[in-house]
């Protein structure tokens, strides 16, 4: 019908795209499907407590076998890969980080029991010190200081240990400087030339990590912070230097951590280097969805879609997320 006030109102109506939901559909420019997911798993011991994570509604640890059939699930919903990390108790922690080093810790057999399983869904393994060591830091200390070198020369043989259990991805997030370069040539040089590192490149000093500390027991054991070697979250252009570095040294992937509160950082990442960039919506992120959700704030999977779908939108390849395969079932129901 032609309308009774021609020249009161303007020819080009954005509402016009949004006015059903199928238009909406055809016009969306970024999409959320399961395959950009992958799913956080925080592995425990057959005798440790499984939960649930404190500050974090819904979410417990699980035993390597209990992370079996979580990949199951994974891998029938379309979740490309899983993203294992260990809590380790107070007595097996030690100065030198030990354990990492052990073909029988936690994470290997975790990775050798999936991999037997649910042989098509990749792992990626987290290679830093920070669940093995006494004090909770990344690398190793002495007399107050991280040492760098020191480190690297750890983590690679980590990545070596960890790329024989059968991870697919290495993922450094330990923000030592050279990592990537060690543990690239120690991944060629060991027969391993095909596993991929995913670097946690833009890892920033950040308070949204406290219910993490909690899963994988460091609460309380962090001596001091880790602000010596993780960004200071003022900072942007150090991200950038941070990515070119790291992509110069081999990284496939990169990582911004956390999520939301630096999505600038994620877009900044993938317009400047175009190359697979990663985010975490850690686990205090989390902790703020869930909560609020159960205090009555929102609905939590309408604001948990819409979450994930901000770091599409910011140019994020793939997210890593405690809630990745409810949000899968999410997307996967033909009601929505």
């Amino acid at each position: 019908m032609k309308h009774p006030f021609p020249g009161r109102h303007p020819a080009t109506r954005p509402r016009r795209l949004r006015q059903e939901p199928w238009i909406r559909a055809m016009t969306a420019e970024s999409r959320l499907v399961p395959e950009d997911l992958i799913q956080a798993v925080i592995l425990r011991e057959d005798d440790a407590p499984a939960g649930p994570v404190p500050a974090m509604p819904g979410i417990a640890r699980a035993t390597a076998d209990e992370a079996v059939e979580i990949a199951r699930k994974a891998s029938a919903l379309g979740l490309p890969a899983l993203a294992l990390f260990p809590q380790t108790g107070p007595e097996h922690r030690s100065a030198e980080a030990q354990l990492a080093l052990d073909p029988g810790n936690l994470m290997c057999r975790a990775a050798r029991a999936i991999k037997a399983e649910a042989p098509g869904i990749g792992l990626i393994a987290d290679v830093a010190l920070d669940p093995y060591t006494d004090h909770g830091h990344d690398g190793l200390l002495r007399e107050g200081v991280i040492l760098n070198d020191e480190t690297v020369e750890l983590l690679t043989r980590q990545a070596l240990v960890l790329a024989e259990a059968g991870y697919d991805v290495l993922a450094p997030s330990d923000m030592m400087d050279g990592r990537i370069a060690a543990i690239r040539t120690a991944l060629d040089e060991g027969g391993y030339a095909d596993r991929l590192i995913l670097s946690y490149a833009v890892k920033y000093a950040s308070r949204f990590y406290g219910p993490y500390r909690d899963a994988i027991g460091s609460r309380g054991v962090l001596q001091g912070d880790k602000r010596t070697y993780q960004m200071d979250p003022r900072n942007a252009e150090e991200g950038l230097r941070e990515v070119a570095l790291d992509v110069a040294e081999g990284a496939d992937m990169v990582m911004v951590k956390p999520g939301l509160p630096y999505l600038d950082m994620v877009a900044r990442v993938k317009d400047g280097f175009g190359v697979p960039t990663v985010a975490f919506q850690v686990s205090g992120e989390y902790a703020m969805l869930a909560c609020a959700a159960e205090a009555g704030a929102f609905d939590f999977e309408a604001a948990g879609l819409e979450a994930l779908a901000c770091f599409r939108r910011a140019g994020a390849d793939a997210i890593v997320s405690y809630y990745a395969i409810r949000a899968a079932e999410w997307l996967s129901d033909p009601a929505r």
